[in-house]
């Protein structure tokens, strides 16, 4: 007999998944039955928050969905967190748990793992989440999974299996071939409509964002035919290269950025919903647009969030862009142009700006020198808030945090565990404090355990400084901010990585020649440390 559970997995083999993070419990196990010669590999975290987070590295890594296995209650409230970061990131990620049979729900009788409604629990995270109540709907609700992920803004999904049902028969079912999905085309008319206006601009600029991430090529083109100046979000870094003409990187909330932005008559903003943790991370109100703003979006509630346009297009970000640069006359990229030359002031206010972050600058420039197609994914801390704002890279989908979005701790290191393991050739570096790595730090063992090398450089300043220095601007004495940190080089050890503590930035570029590539090198840098000198 094909069980229920069995049949999920090969179907989502059939559509292409290849990994999926999960930690088995009694609840769970019959999903496991299918798993052995579906071709789906299994990584077992050692807490399903890890689970959620290395699928969303995975996905941010190759552009398709994480998918994560949990257990009812405990594991799938474990896991809200990393949904919750997915969500705001716009990243997909399936999760499928179990829950109590289908007589039982809602009883509240005190079964094991029982909840009033977990379904409610993961609505706020969700794009959707579906109770599967009979064998035959399970194809379509997962055809609905793929639909977002595939049609519209990608979102986490959440599907859960009542404990009858995985162990259901499903030999009847057929396998489902995947269904082929476009994304909204824009309207031809109001791509007529901003190309018009475009044309008209004089002080155009060009606010782009994750959503443009399988675009580059539109994006580099539409920004040479605008000679528009061009801000990316930290998720759209790498769509302009480094040392374009046109590029600001992801420093909108740095006055010489935000005065091209008060002082541009048409703004395009294409797959970004300006949100503040990209545009205001100072969080003063002060990113200001007053000419003509155009929105371009997937999503249509996205287009009137925040800022009000002018003119809001819905529709696939690549479409749009090639419609766009249909309607416009063809230009080769100037690096002496009215917007070369706009650029260059914002880069020279930038540079004053930034010149106190010489010691950042140096460290990336030897991650640089010495991995320099490596991926950067991190989570909140100094290194991710300066290389933020310092580092350009040549392609999308090579640096992401969780310092946008959601913003939770503990982010770094699973996620760049996913990311590896979906791109086993790019050398992975995954940017850690001490406070974050501790939220996580048990997922050693799992990287240890499924033989992934990274590097992870871990920024240890004994506790959460960020947060100390916020308390001491606002004159409210430190508290709960200075940890009792452990000696992460032995512990690192134990795990079974290996782990120094940097010397000098000469010493960080060697240890990065000799990372291994099936287990973990930790360097630990101390805020303190020659390293960090001018």
């Amino acid at each position: 007999m094909t069980t229920c559970g069995e049949f999920l997995v090969r179907q989502l083999a059939a559509w292409g998944v290849d990994t999926v993070f999960g930690i088995p419990g009694v609840h769970t196990v019959e999903l496991y039955r299918g798993l052995p010669g579906s071709g789906i590999r299994h990584i077992t975290p050692r807490h399903e928050q890890g689970a959620g987070f290395m699928a969303d590295g995975y996905a941010r890594a190759s552009g398709r969905p994480g998918v994560c296995f949990v257990i009812s209650g405990p594991g799938l409230t474990n896991c809200l967190t990393a949904m919750a970061q997915a969500y705001g990131d716009s990243v997909p990620l399936l999760v499928i748990s179990s829950v109590n049979e289908r007589a039982r729900l809602g009883h509240g009788a005190g079964y094991l793992h029982e909840l009033p409604n977990q379904r409610n629990l993961t609505a706020g995270v969700t794009a959707f989440s579906h109770t599967l109540l009979e064998v035959d709907g399970l194809p379509s609700v997962l055809a609905r999974a793929f639909a977002v992920f595939d049609g519209e803004r990608p979102r986490p999904v959440h599907l859960e299996l009542p404990l009858d049902i995985i162990t259901a028969p499903a030999d009847h079912l057929a396998l489902m071939p995947k269904p082929k999905l476009a994304r909204p085309e824009p309207a031809a008319a109001l791509l007529d409509c901003a190309a018009v206006r475009l044309r008209e601009a004089e002080r155009p600029l060009l606010l782009i964002g994750g959503g443009c991430q399988d675009a580059a090529d539109e994006v580099r083109a539409l920004a040479a035919a605008l000679d528009a100046p061009t801000a990316t979000t930290i998720n759209a870094k790498g769509l302009l290269p480094p040392g374009h003409p046109l590029a600001l990187g992801s420093n909108q909330a740095l006055p010489p950025v935000r005065a091209l932005a008060r002082e541009a008559d048409v703004i395009l903003a294409v797959g970004t919903e300006l949100g503040e943790t990209d545009y205001d991370v100072v969080f003063d109100g002060g990113f200001q647009l007053t000419g003509d703003l155009i929105r371009i979006d997937l999503d249509p509630r996205m287009l009137v969030a925040g800022h009000p346009p002018w003119l809001g297009v819905v529709g696939d970000a690549q479409a749009a862009l090639q419609g766009l640069l249909q309607r416009l006359p063809r230009r080769e990229l100037d690096p002496t142009g009215p917007g070369a030359r706009r650029t260059a002031i914002a880069q020279a206010g930038l540079a004053r700006e930034l010149a106190g972050w010489t010691h950042f600058r140096q460290l990336f420039e030897r991650l640089q020198r010495a991995l320099p197609d490596a991926r950067y994914v991190g989570d909140s801390t100094q290194t991710v808030y300066a290389g933020n704002h310092l580092v350009e890279l040549d392609g999308p989908r090579r640096w992401f945090n969780a310092s946008t979005g959601y913003g939770t701790l503990g982010y770094g290191l699973p996620a760049a565990l996913g990311a590896r393991l979906a791109d086993p050739r790019r050398p992975v570096i995954c940017l850690v404090g001490d406070g974050g790595l501790l939220f996580t730090l048990s997922e050693l063992a799992s990287a240890v355990e499924a033989q992934i090398g990274i590097v992870i450089l871990l920024w240890n300043n004994h506790g959460y400084g960020e947060i100390r220095r916020y308390m001491e601007q606002r004159d409210i004495t430190p508290l709960g901010v200075d940890l009792v940190t452990p000696d992460f080089l032995a512990l690192a050890r134990a795990f079974g990585c290996l782990a120094e503590r940097a010397r000098d930035l000469d010493h960080v570029q060697d240890l990065l020649a000799t990372a291994p590539t099936d287990r973990p090198l930790l360097i630990e840098l101390r805020e303190v440390a020659p390293f960090v000198s001018a």
